[in-house]
């Protein structure tokens, strides 16, 4: 693998003439208050494209409704250009990984056998686990440094490792697409950075909803900046992530620097007279930290 200027590793990145998905007018409502009011985005492949914004914005209810866990009240999601409605459920799976949240502790599964469940997809109903399989799951691991784990106890491991083994679950599902929700949270910076690196190694189509400004600019080819459920902000971080955006969107002081390899990077402090959030968010589900 060779590494850019930017600390970015993996090969040339892949055309992106034709998305792999994409969705128009995206809207949606929990109870009287809408959530999404006509959000457009797309990835293209070998993207890897950032949900940003504020607690409550939209990011995870639009992630939801790009792999079918929930159905928009309005708007078109098209996978590979298909409406995403005409996949059955286990066509769609073969196409598209999705790591939303961690499997909790208490199950009571091996690494591999965690990273076997990406298999089902392209299973057979009654279907045994094959060598083909086993050598798909074995791959995925050591392409996300956890073949050294396989045996372990997945429920024991740290959380770092829980997010690569989850990852390998995602790459052994052979998708063309993968949709990440806050894939960094609870982690060590360490972490943070090494899962994001391997995500950015595979040249995968991706979505991945982040919290964390600096490793959105550092890690995304796009950002897409959401806030009280609409499109504030989209383009190459550099372009999407003004300072004075950031400010006025997340109601906090912000001021940017740029790395020596030209990434924007931001530090944060507490306004002096303290604003009110940038959007009332109670009315919608709690799909963000609340979810956790």
């Amino acid at each position: 693998m060779s590494s850019g200027a930017d600390g970015r590793t993996g090969g040339p990145r892949a055309s992106r003439t034709t998305p792999v998905l994409e969705a128009r007018d995206l809207r949606h409502a929990f109870g009287p208050k809408p959530v999404l009011r006509g959000v457009d985005l797309s990835v293209s492949a070998g993207e890897i494209v950032g949900l940003v914004g504020p607690n409550g914005s939209g990011k995870t209810t639009a992630l939801r409704i790009l792999h079918r866990e929930l159905v928009p009240d309005a708007g078109t999601v098209l996978l590979e250009g298909r409406d995403l409605g005409g996949y059955a459920g286990r066509e769609r799976a073969r196409r598209i990984a999705v790591m939303a949240q961690e499997i909790a502790g208490d199950v009571p599964l091996t690494v591999a056998d965690v990273v076997l469940l990406g298999r089902i997809p392209h299973s057979s109903t009654f279907g045994s686990t094959s060598d083909t399989d086993l050598q798909i799951a074995s791959r995925a691991l050591e392409d996300s440094g956890a073949l050294h784990l396989a045996r372990r106890e997945f429920g024991l491991l740290s959380g770092g490792e829980r997010q690569r083994v989850l990852i390998a679950r995602a790459l052994a599902q052979q998708p063309h697409l993968l949709l990440m929700d806050e894939p960094t949270n609870h982690l060590d910076i360490g972490s943070q950075h090494h899962v994001l690196q391997i995500v950015r190694s595979k040249g995968l189509a991706t979505i991945v909803v982040l919290h964390d400004l600096n490793l959105a600019a550092r890690y995304c080819d796009r950002v897409i900046v959401l806030a009280d459920g609409r499109i504030r902000a989209e383009g190459p971080p550099r372009d999407a992530l003004p300072a004075s955006l950031v400010s006025t969107t997340y109601a906090v002081a912000a001021e940017r620097a740029t790395a020596d390899d030209g990434t924007p990077q931001f530090l944060f402090r507490g306004q002096e007279t303290p604003s009110p959030p940038p959007a009332d968010t109670t009315s919608e589900e709690p799909d963000d930290d609340v979810r956790r």
